[in-house]
């Protein structure tokens, strides 16, 4: 154990290289800045088909989970916790509410790093005014 001292600085160095990334952001004050959305308006607004913490952490599951249903076994309706039934369309539910996807979906999407599948079938809505 002669060399514990460079085995530490050793490790010391590599944690500070390891994370310089977040410090450089950190003391930049670039980090944790979450996107600025533009919620729906309130003539737009209707109740949304889960509770908003729901939404935004487990949308794309419902939304797999919608496409399944659909696809797979021909279901076009879901029932809500609050008991409503919606119909299993992003363009009447999700885009009624929030139709311009460049400053709702894409915000939230570049802020997390995630490239979502969606549009590499559907043609991606620019601003949307579903009725």
């Amino acid at each position: 154990m002669y060399d514990s001292g460079k085995i530490i600085a050793g490790l010391i160095i590599f944690a500070a290289l390891f994370t310089s990334p977040v410090w450089y952001d950190v003391l930049n004050g670039k980090a944790l800045q979450r996107p600025d959305l533009v919620l729906p308006s309130k003539e737009n607004q209707k109740e949304c088909v889960a509770a908003a913490e729901f939404m935004r952490r487990d949308h794309m599951r419902l939304l797999n989970d919608w496409r399944y249903e659909v696809v797979r076994k021909g279901e076009t309706y879901f029932s809500s916790d609050n008991g409503k039934e919606y119909e299993m369309r992003f363009t009447k539910t999700c885009l009624g509410c929030h139709p311009n996807t460049s400053q709702f979906c894409d915000q939230c999407h570049s802020y997390v790093g995630v490239t979502p599948y969606c549009w590499d079938c559907h043609n991606k809505p620019r601003n949307l005014s579903i009725q």
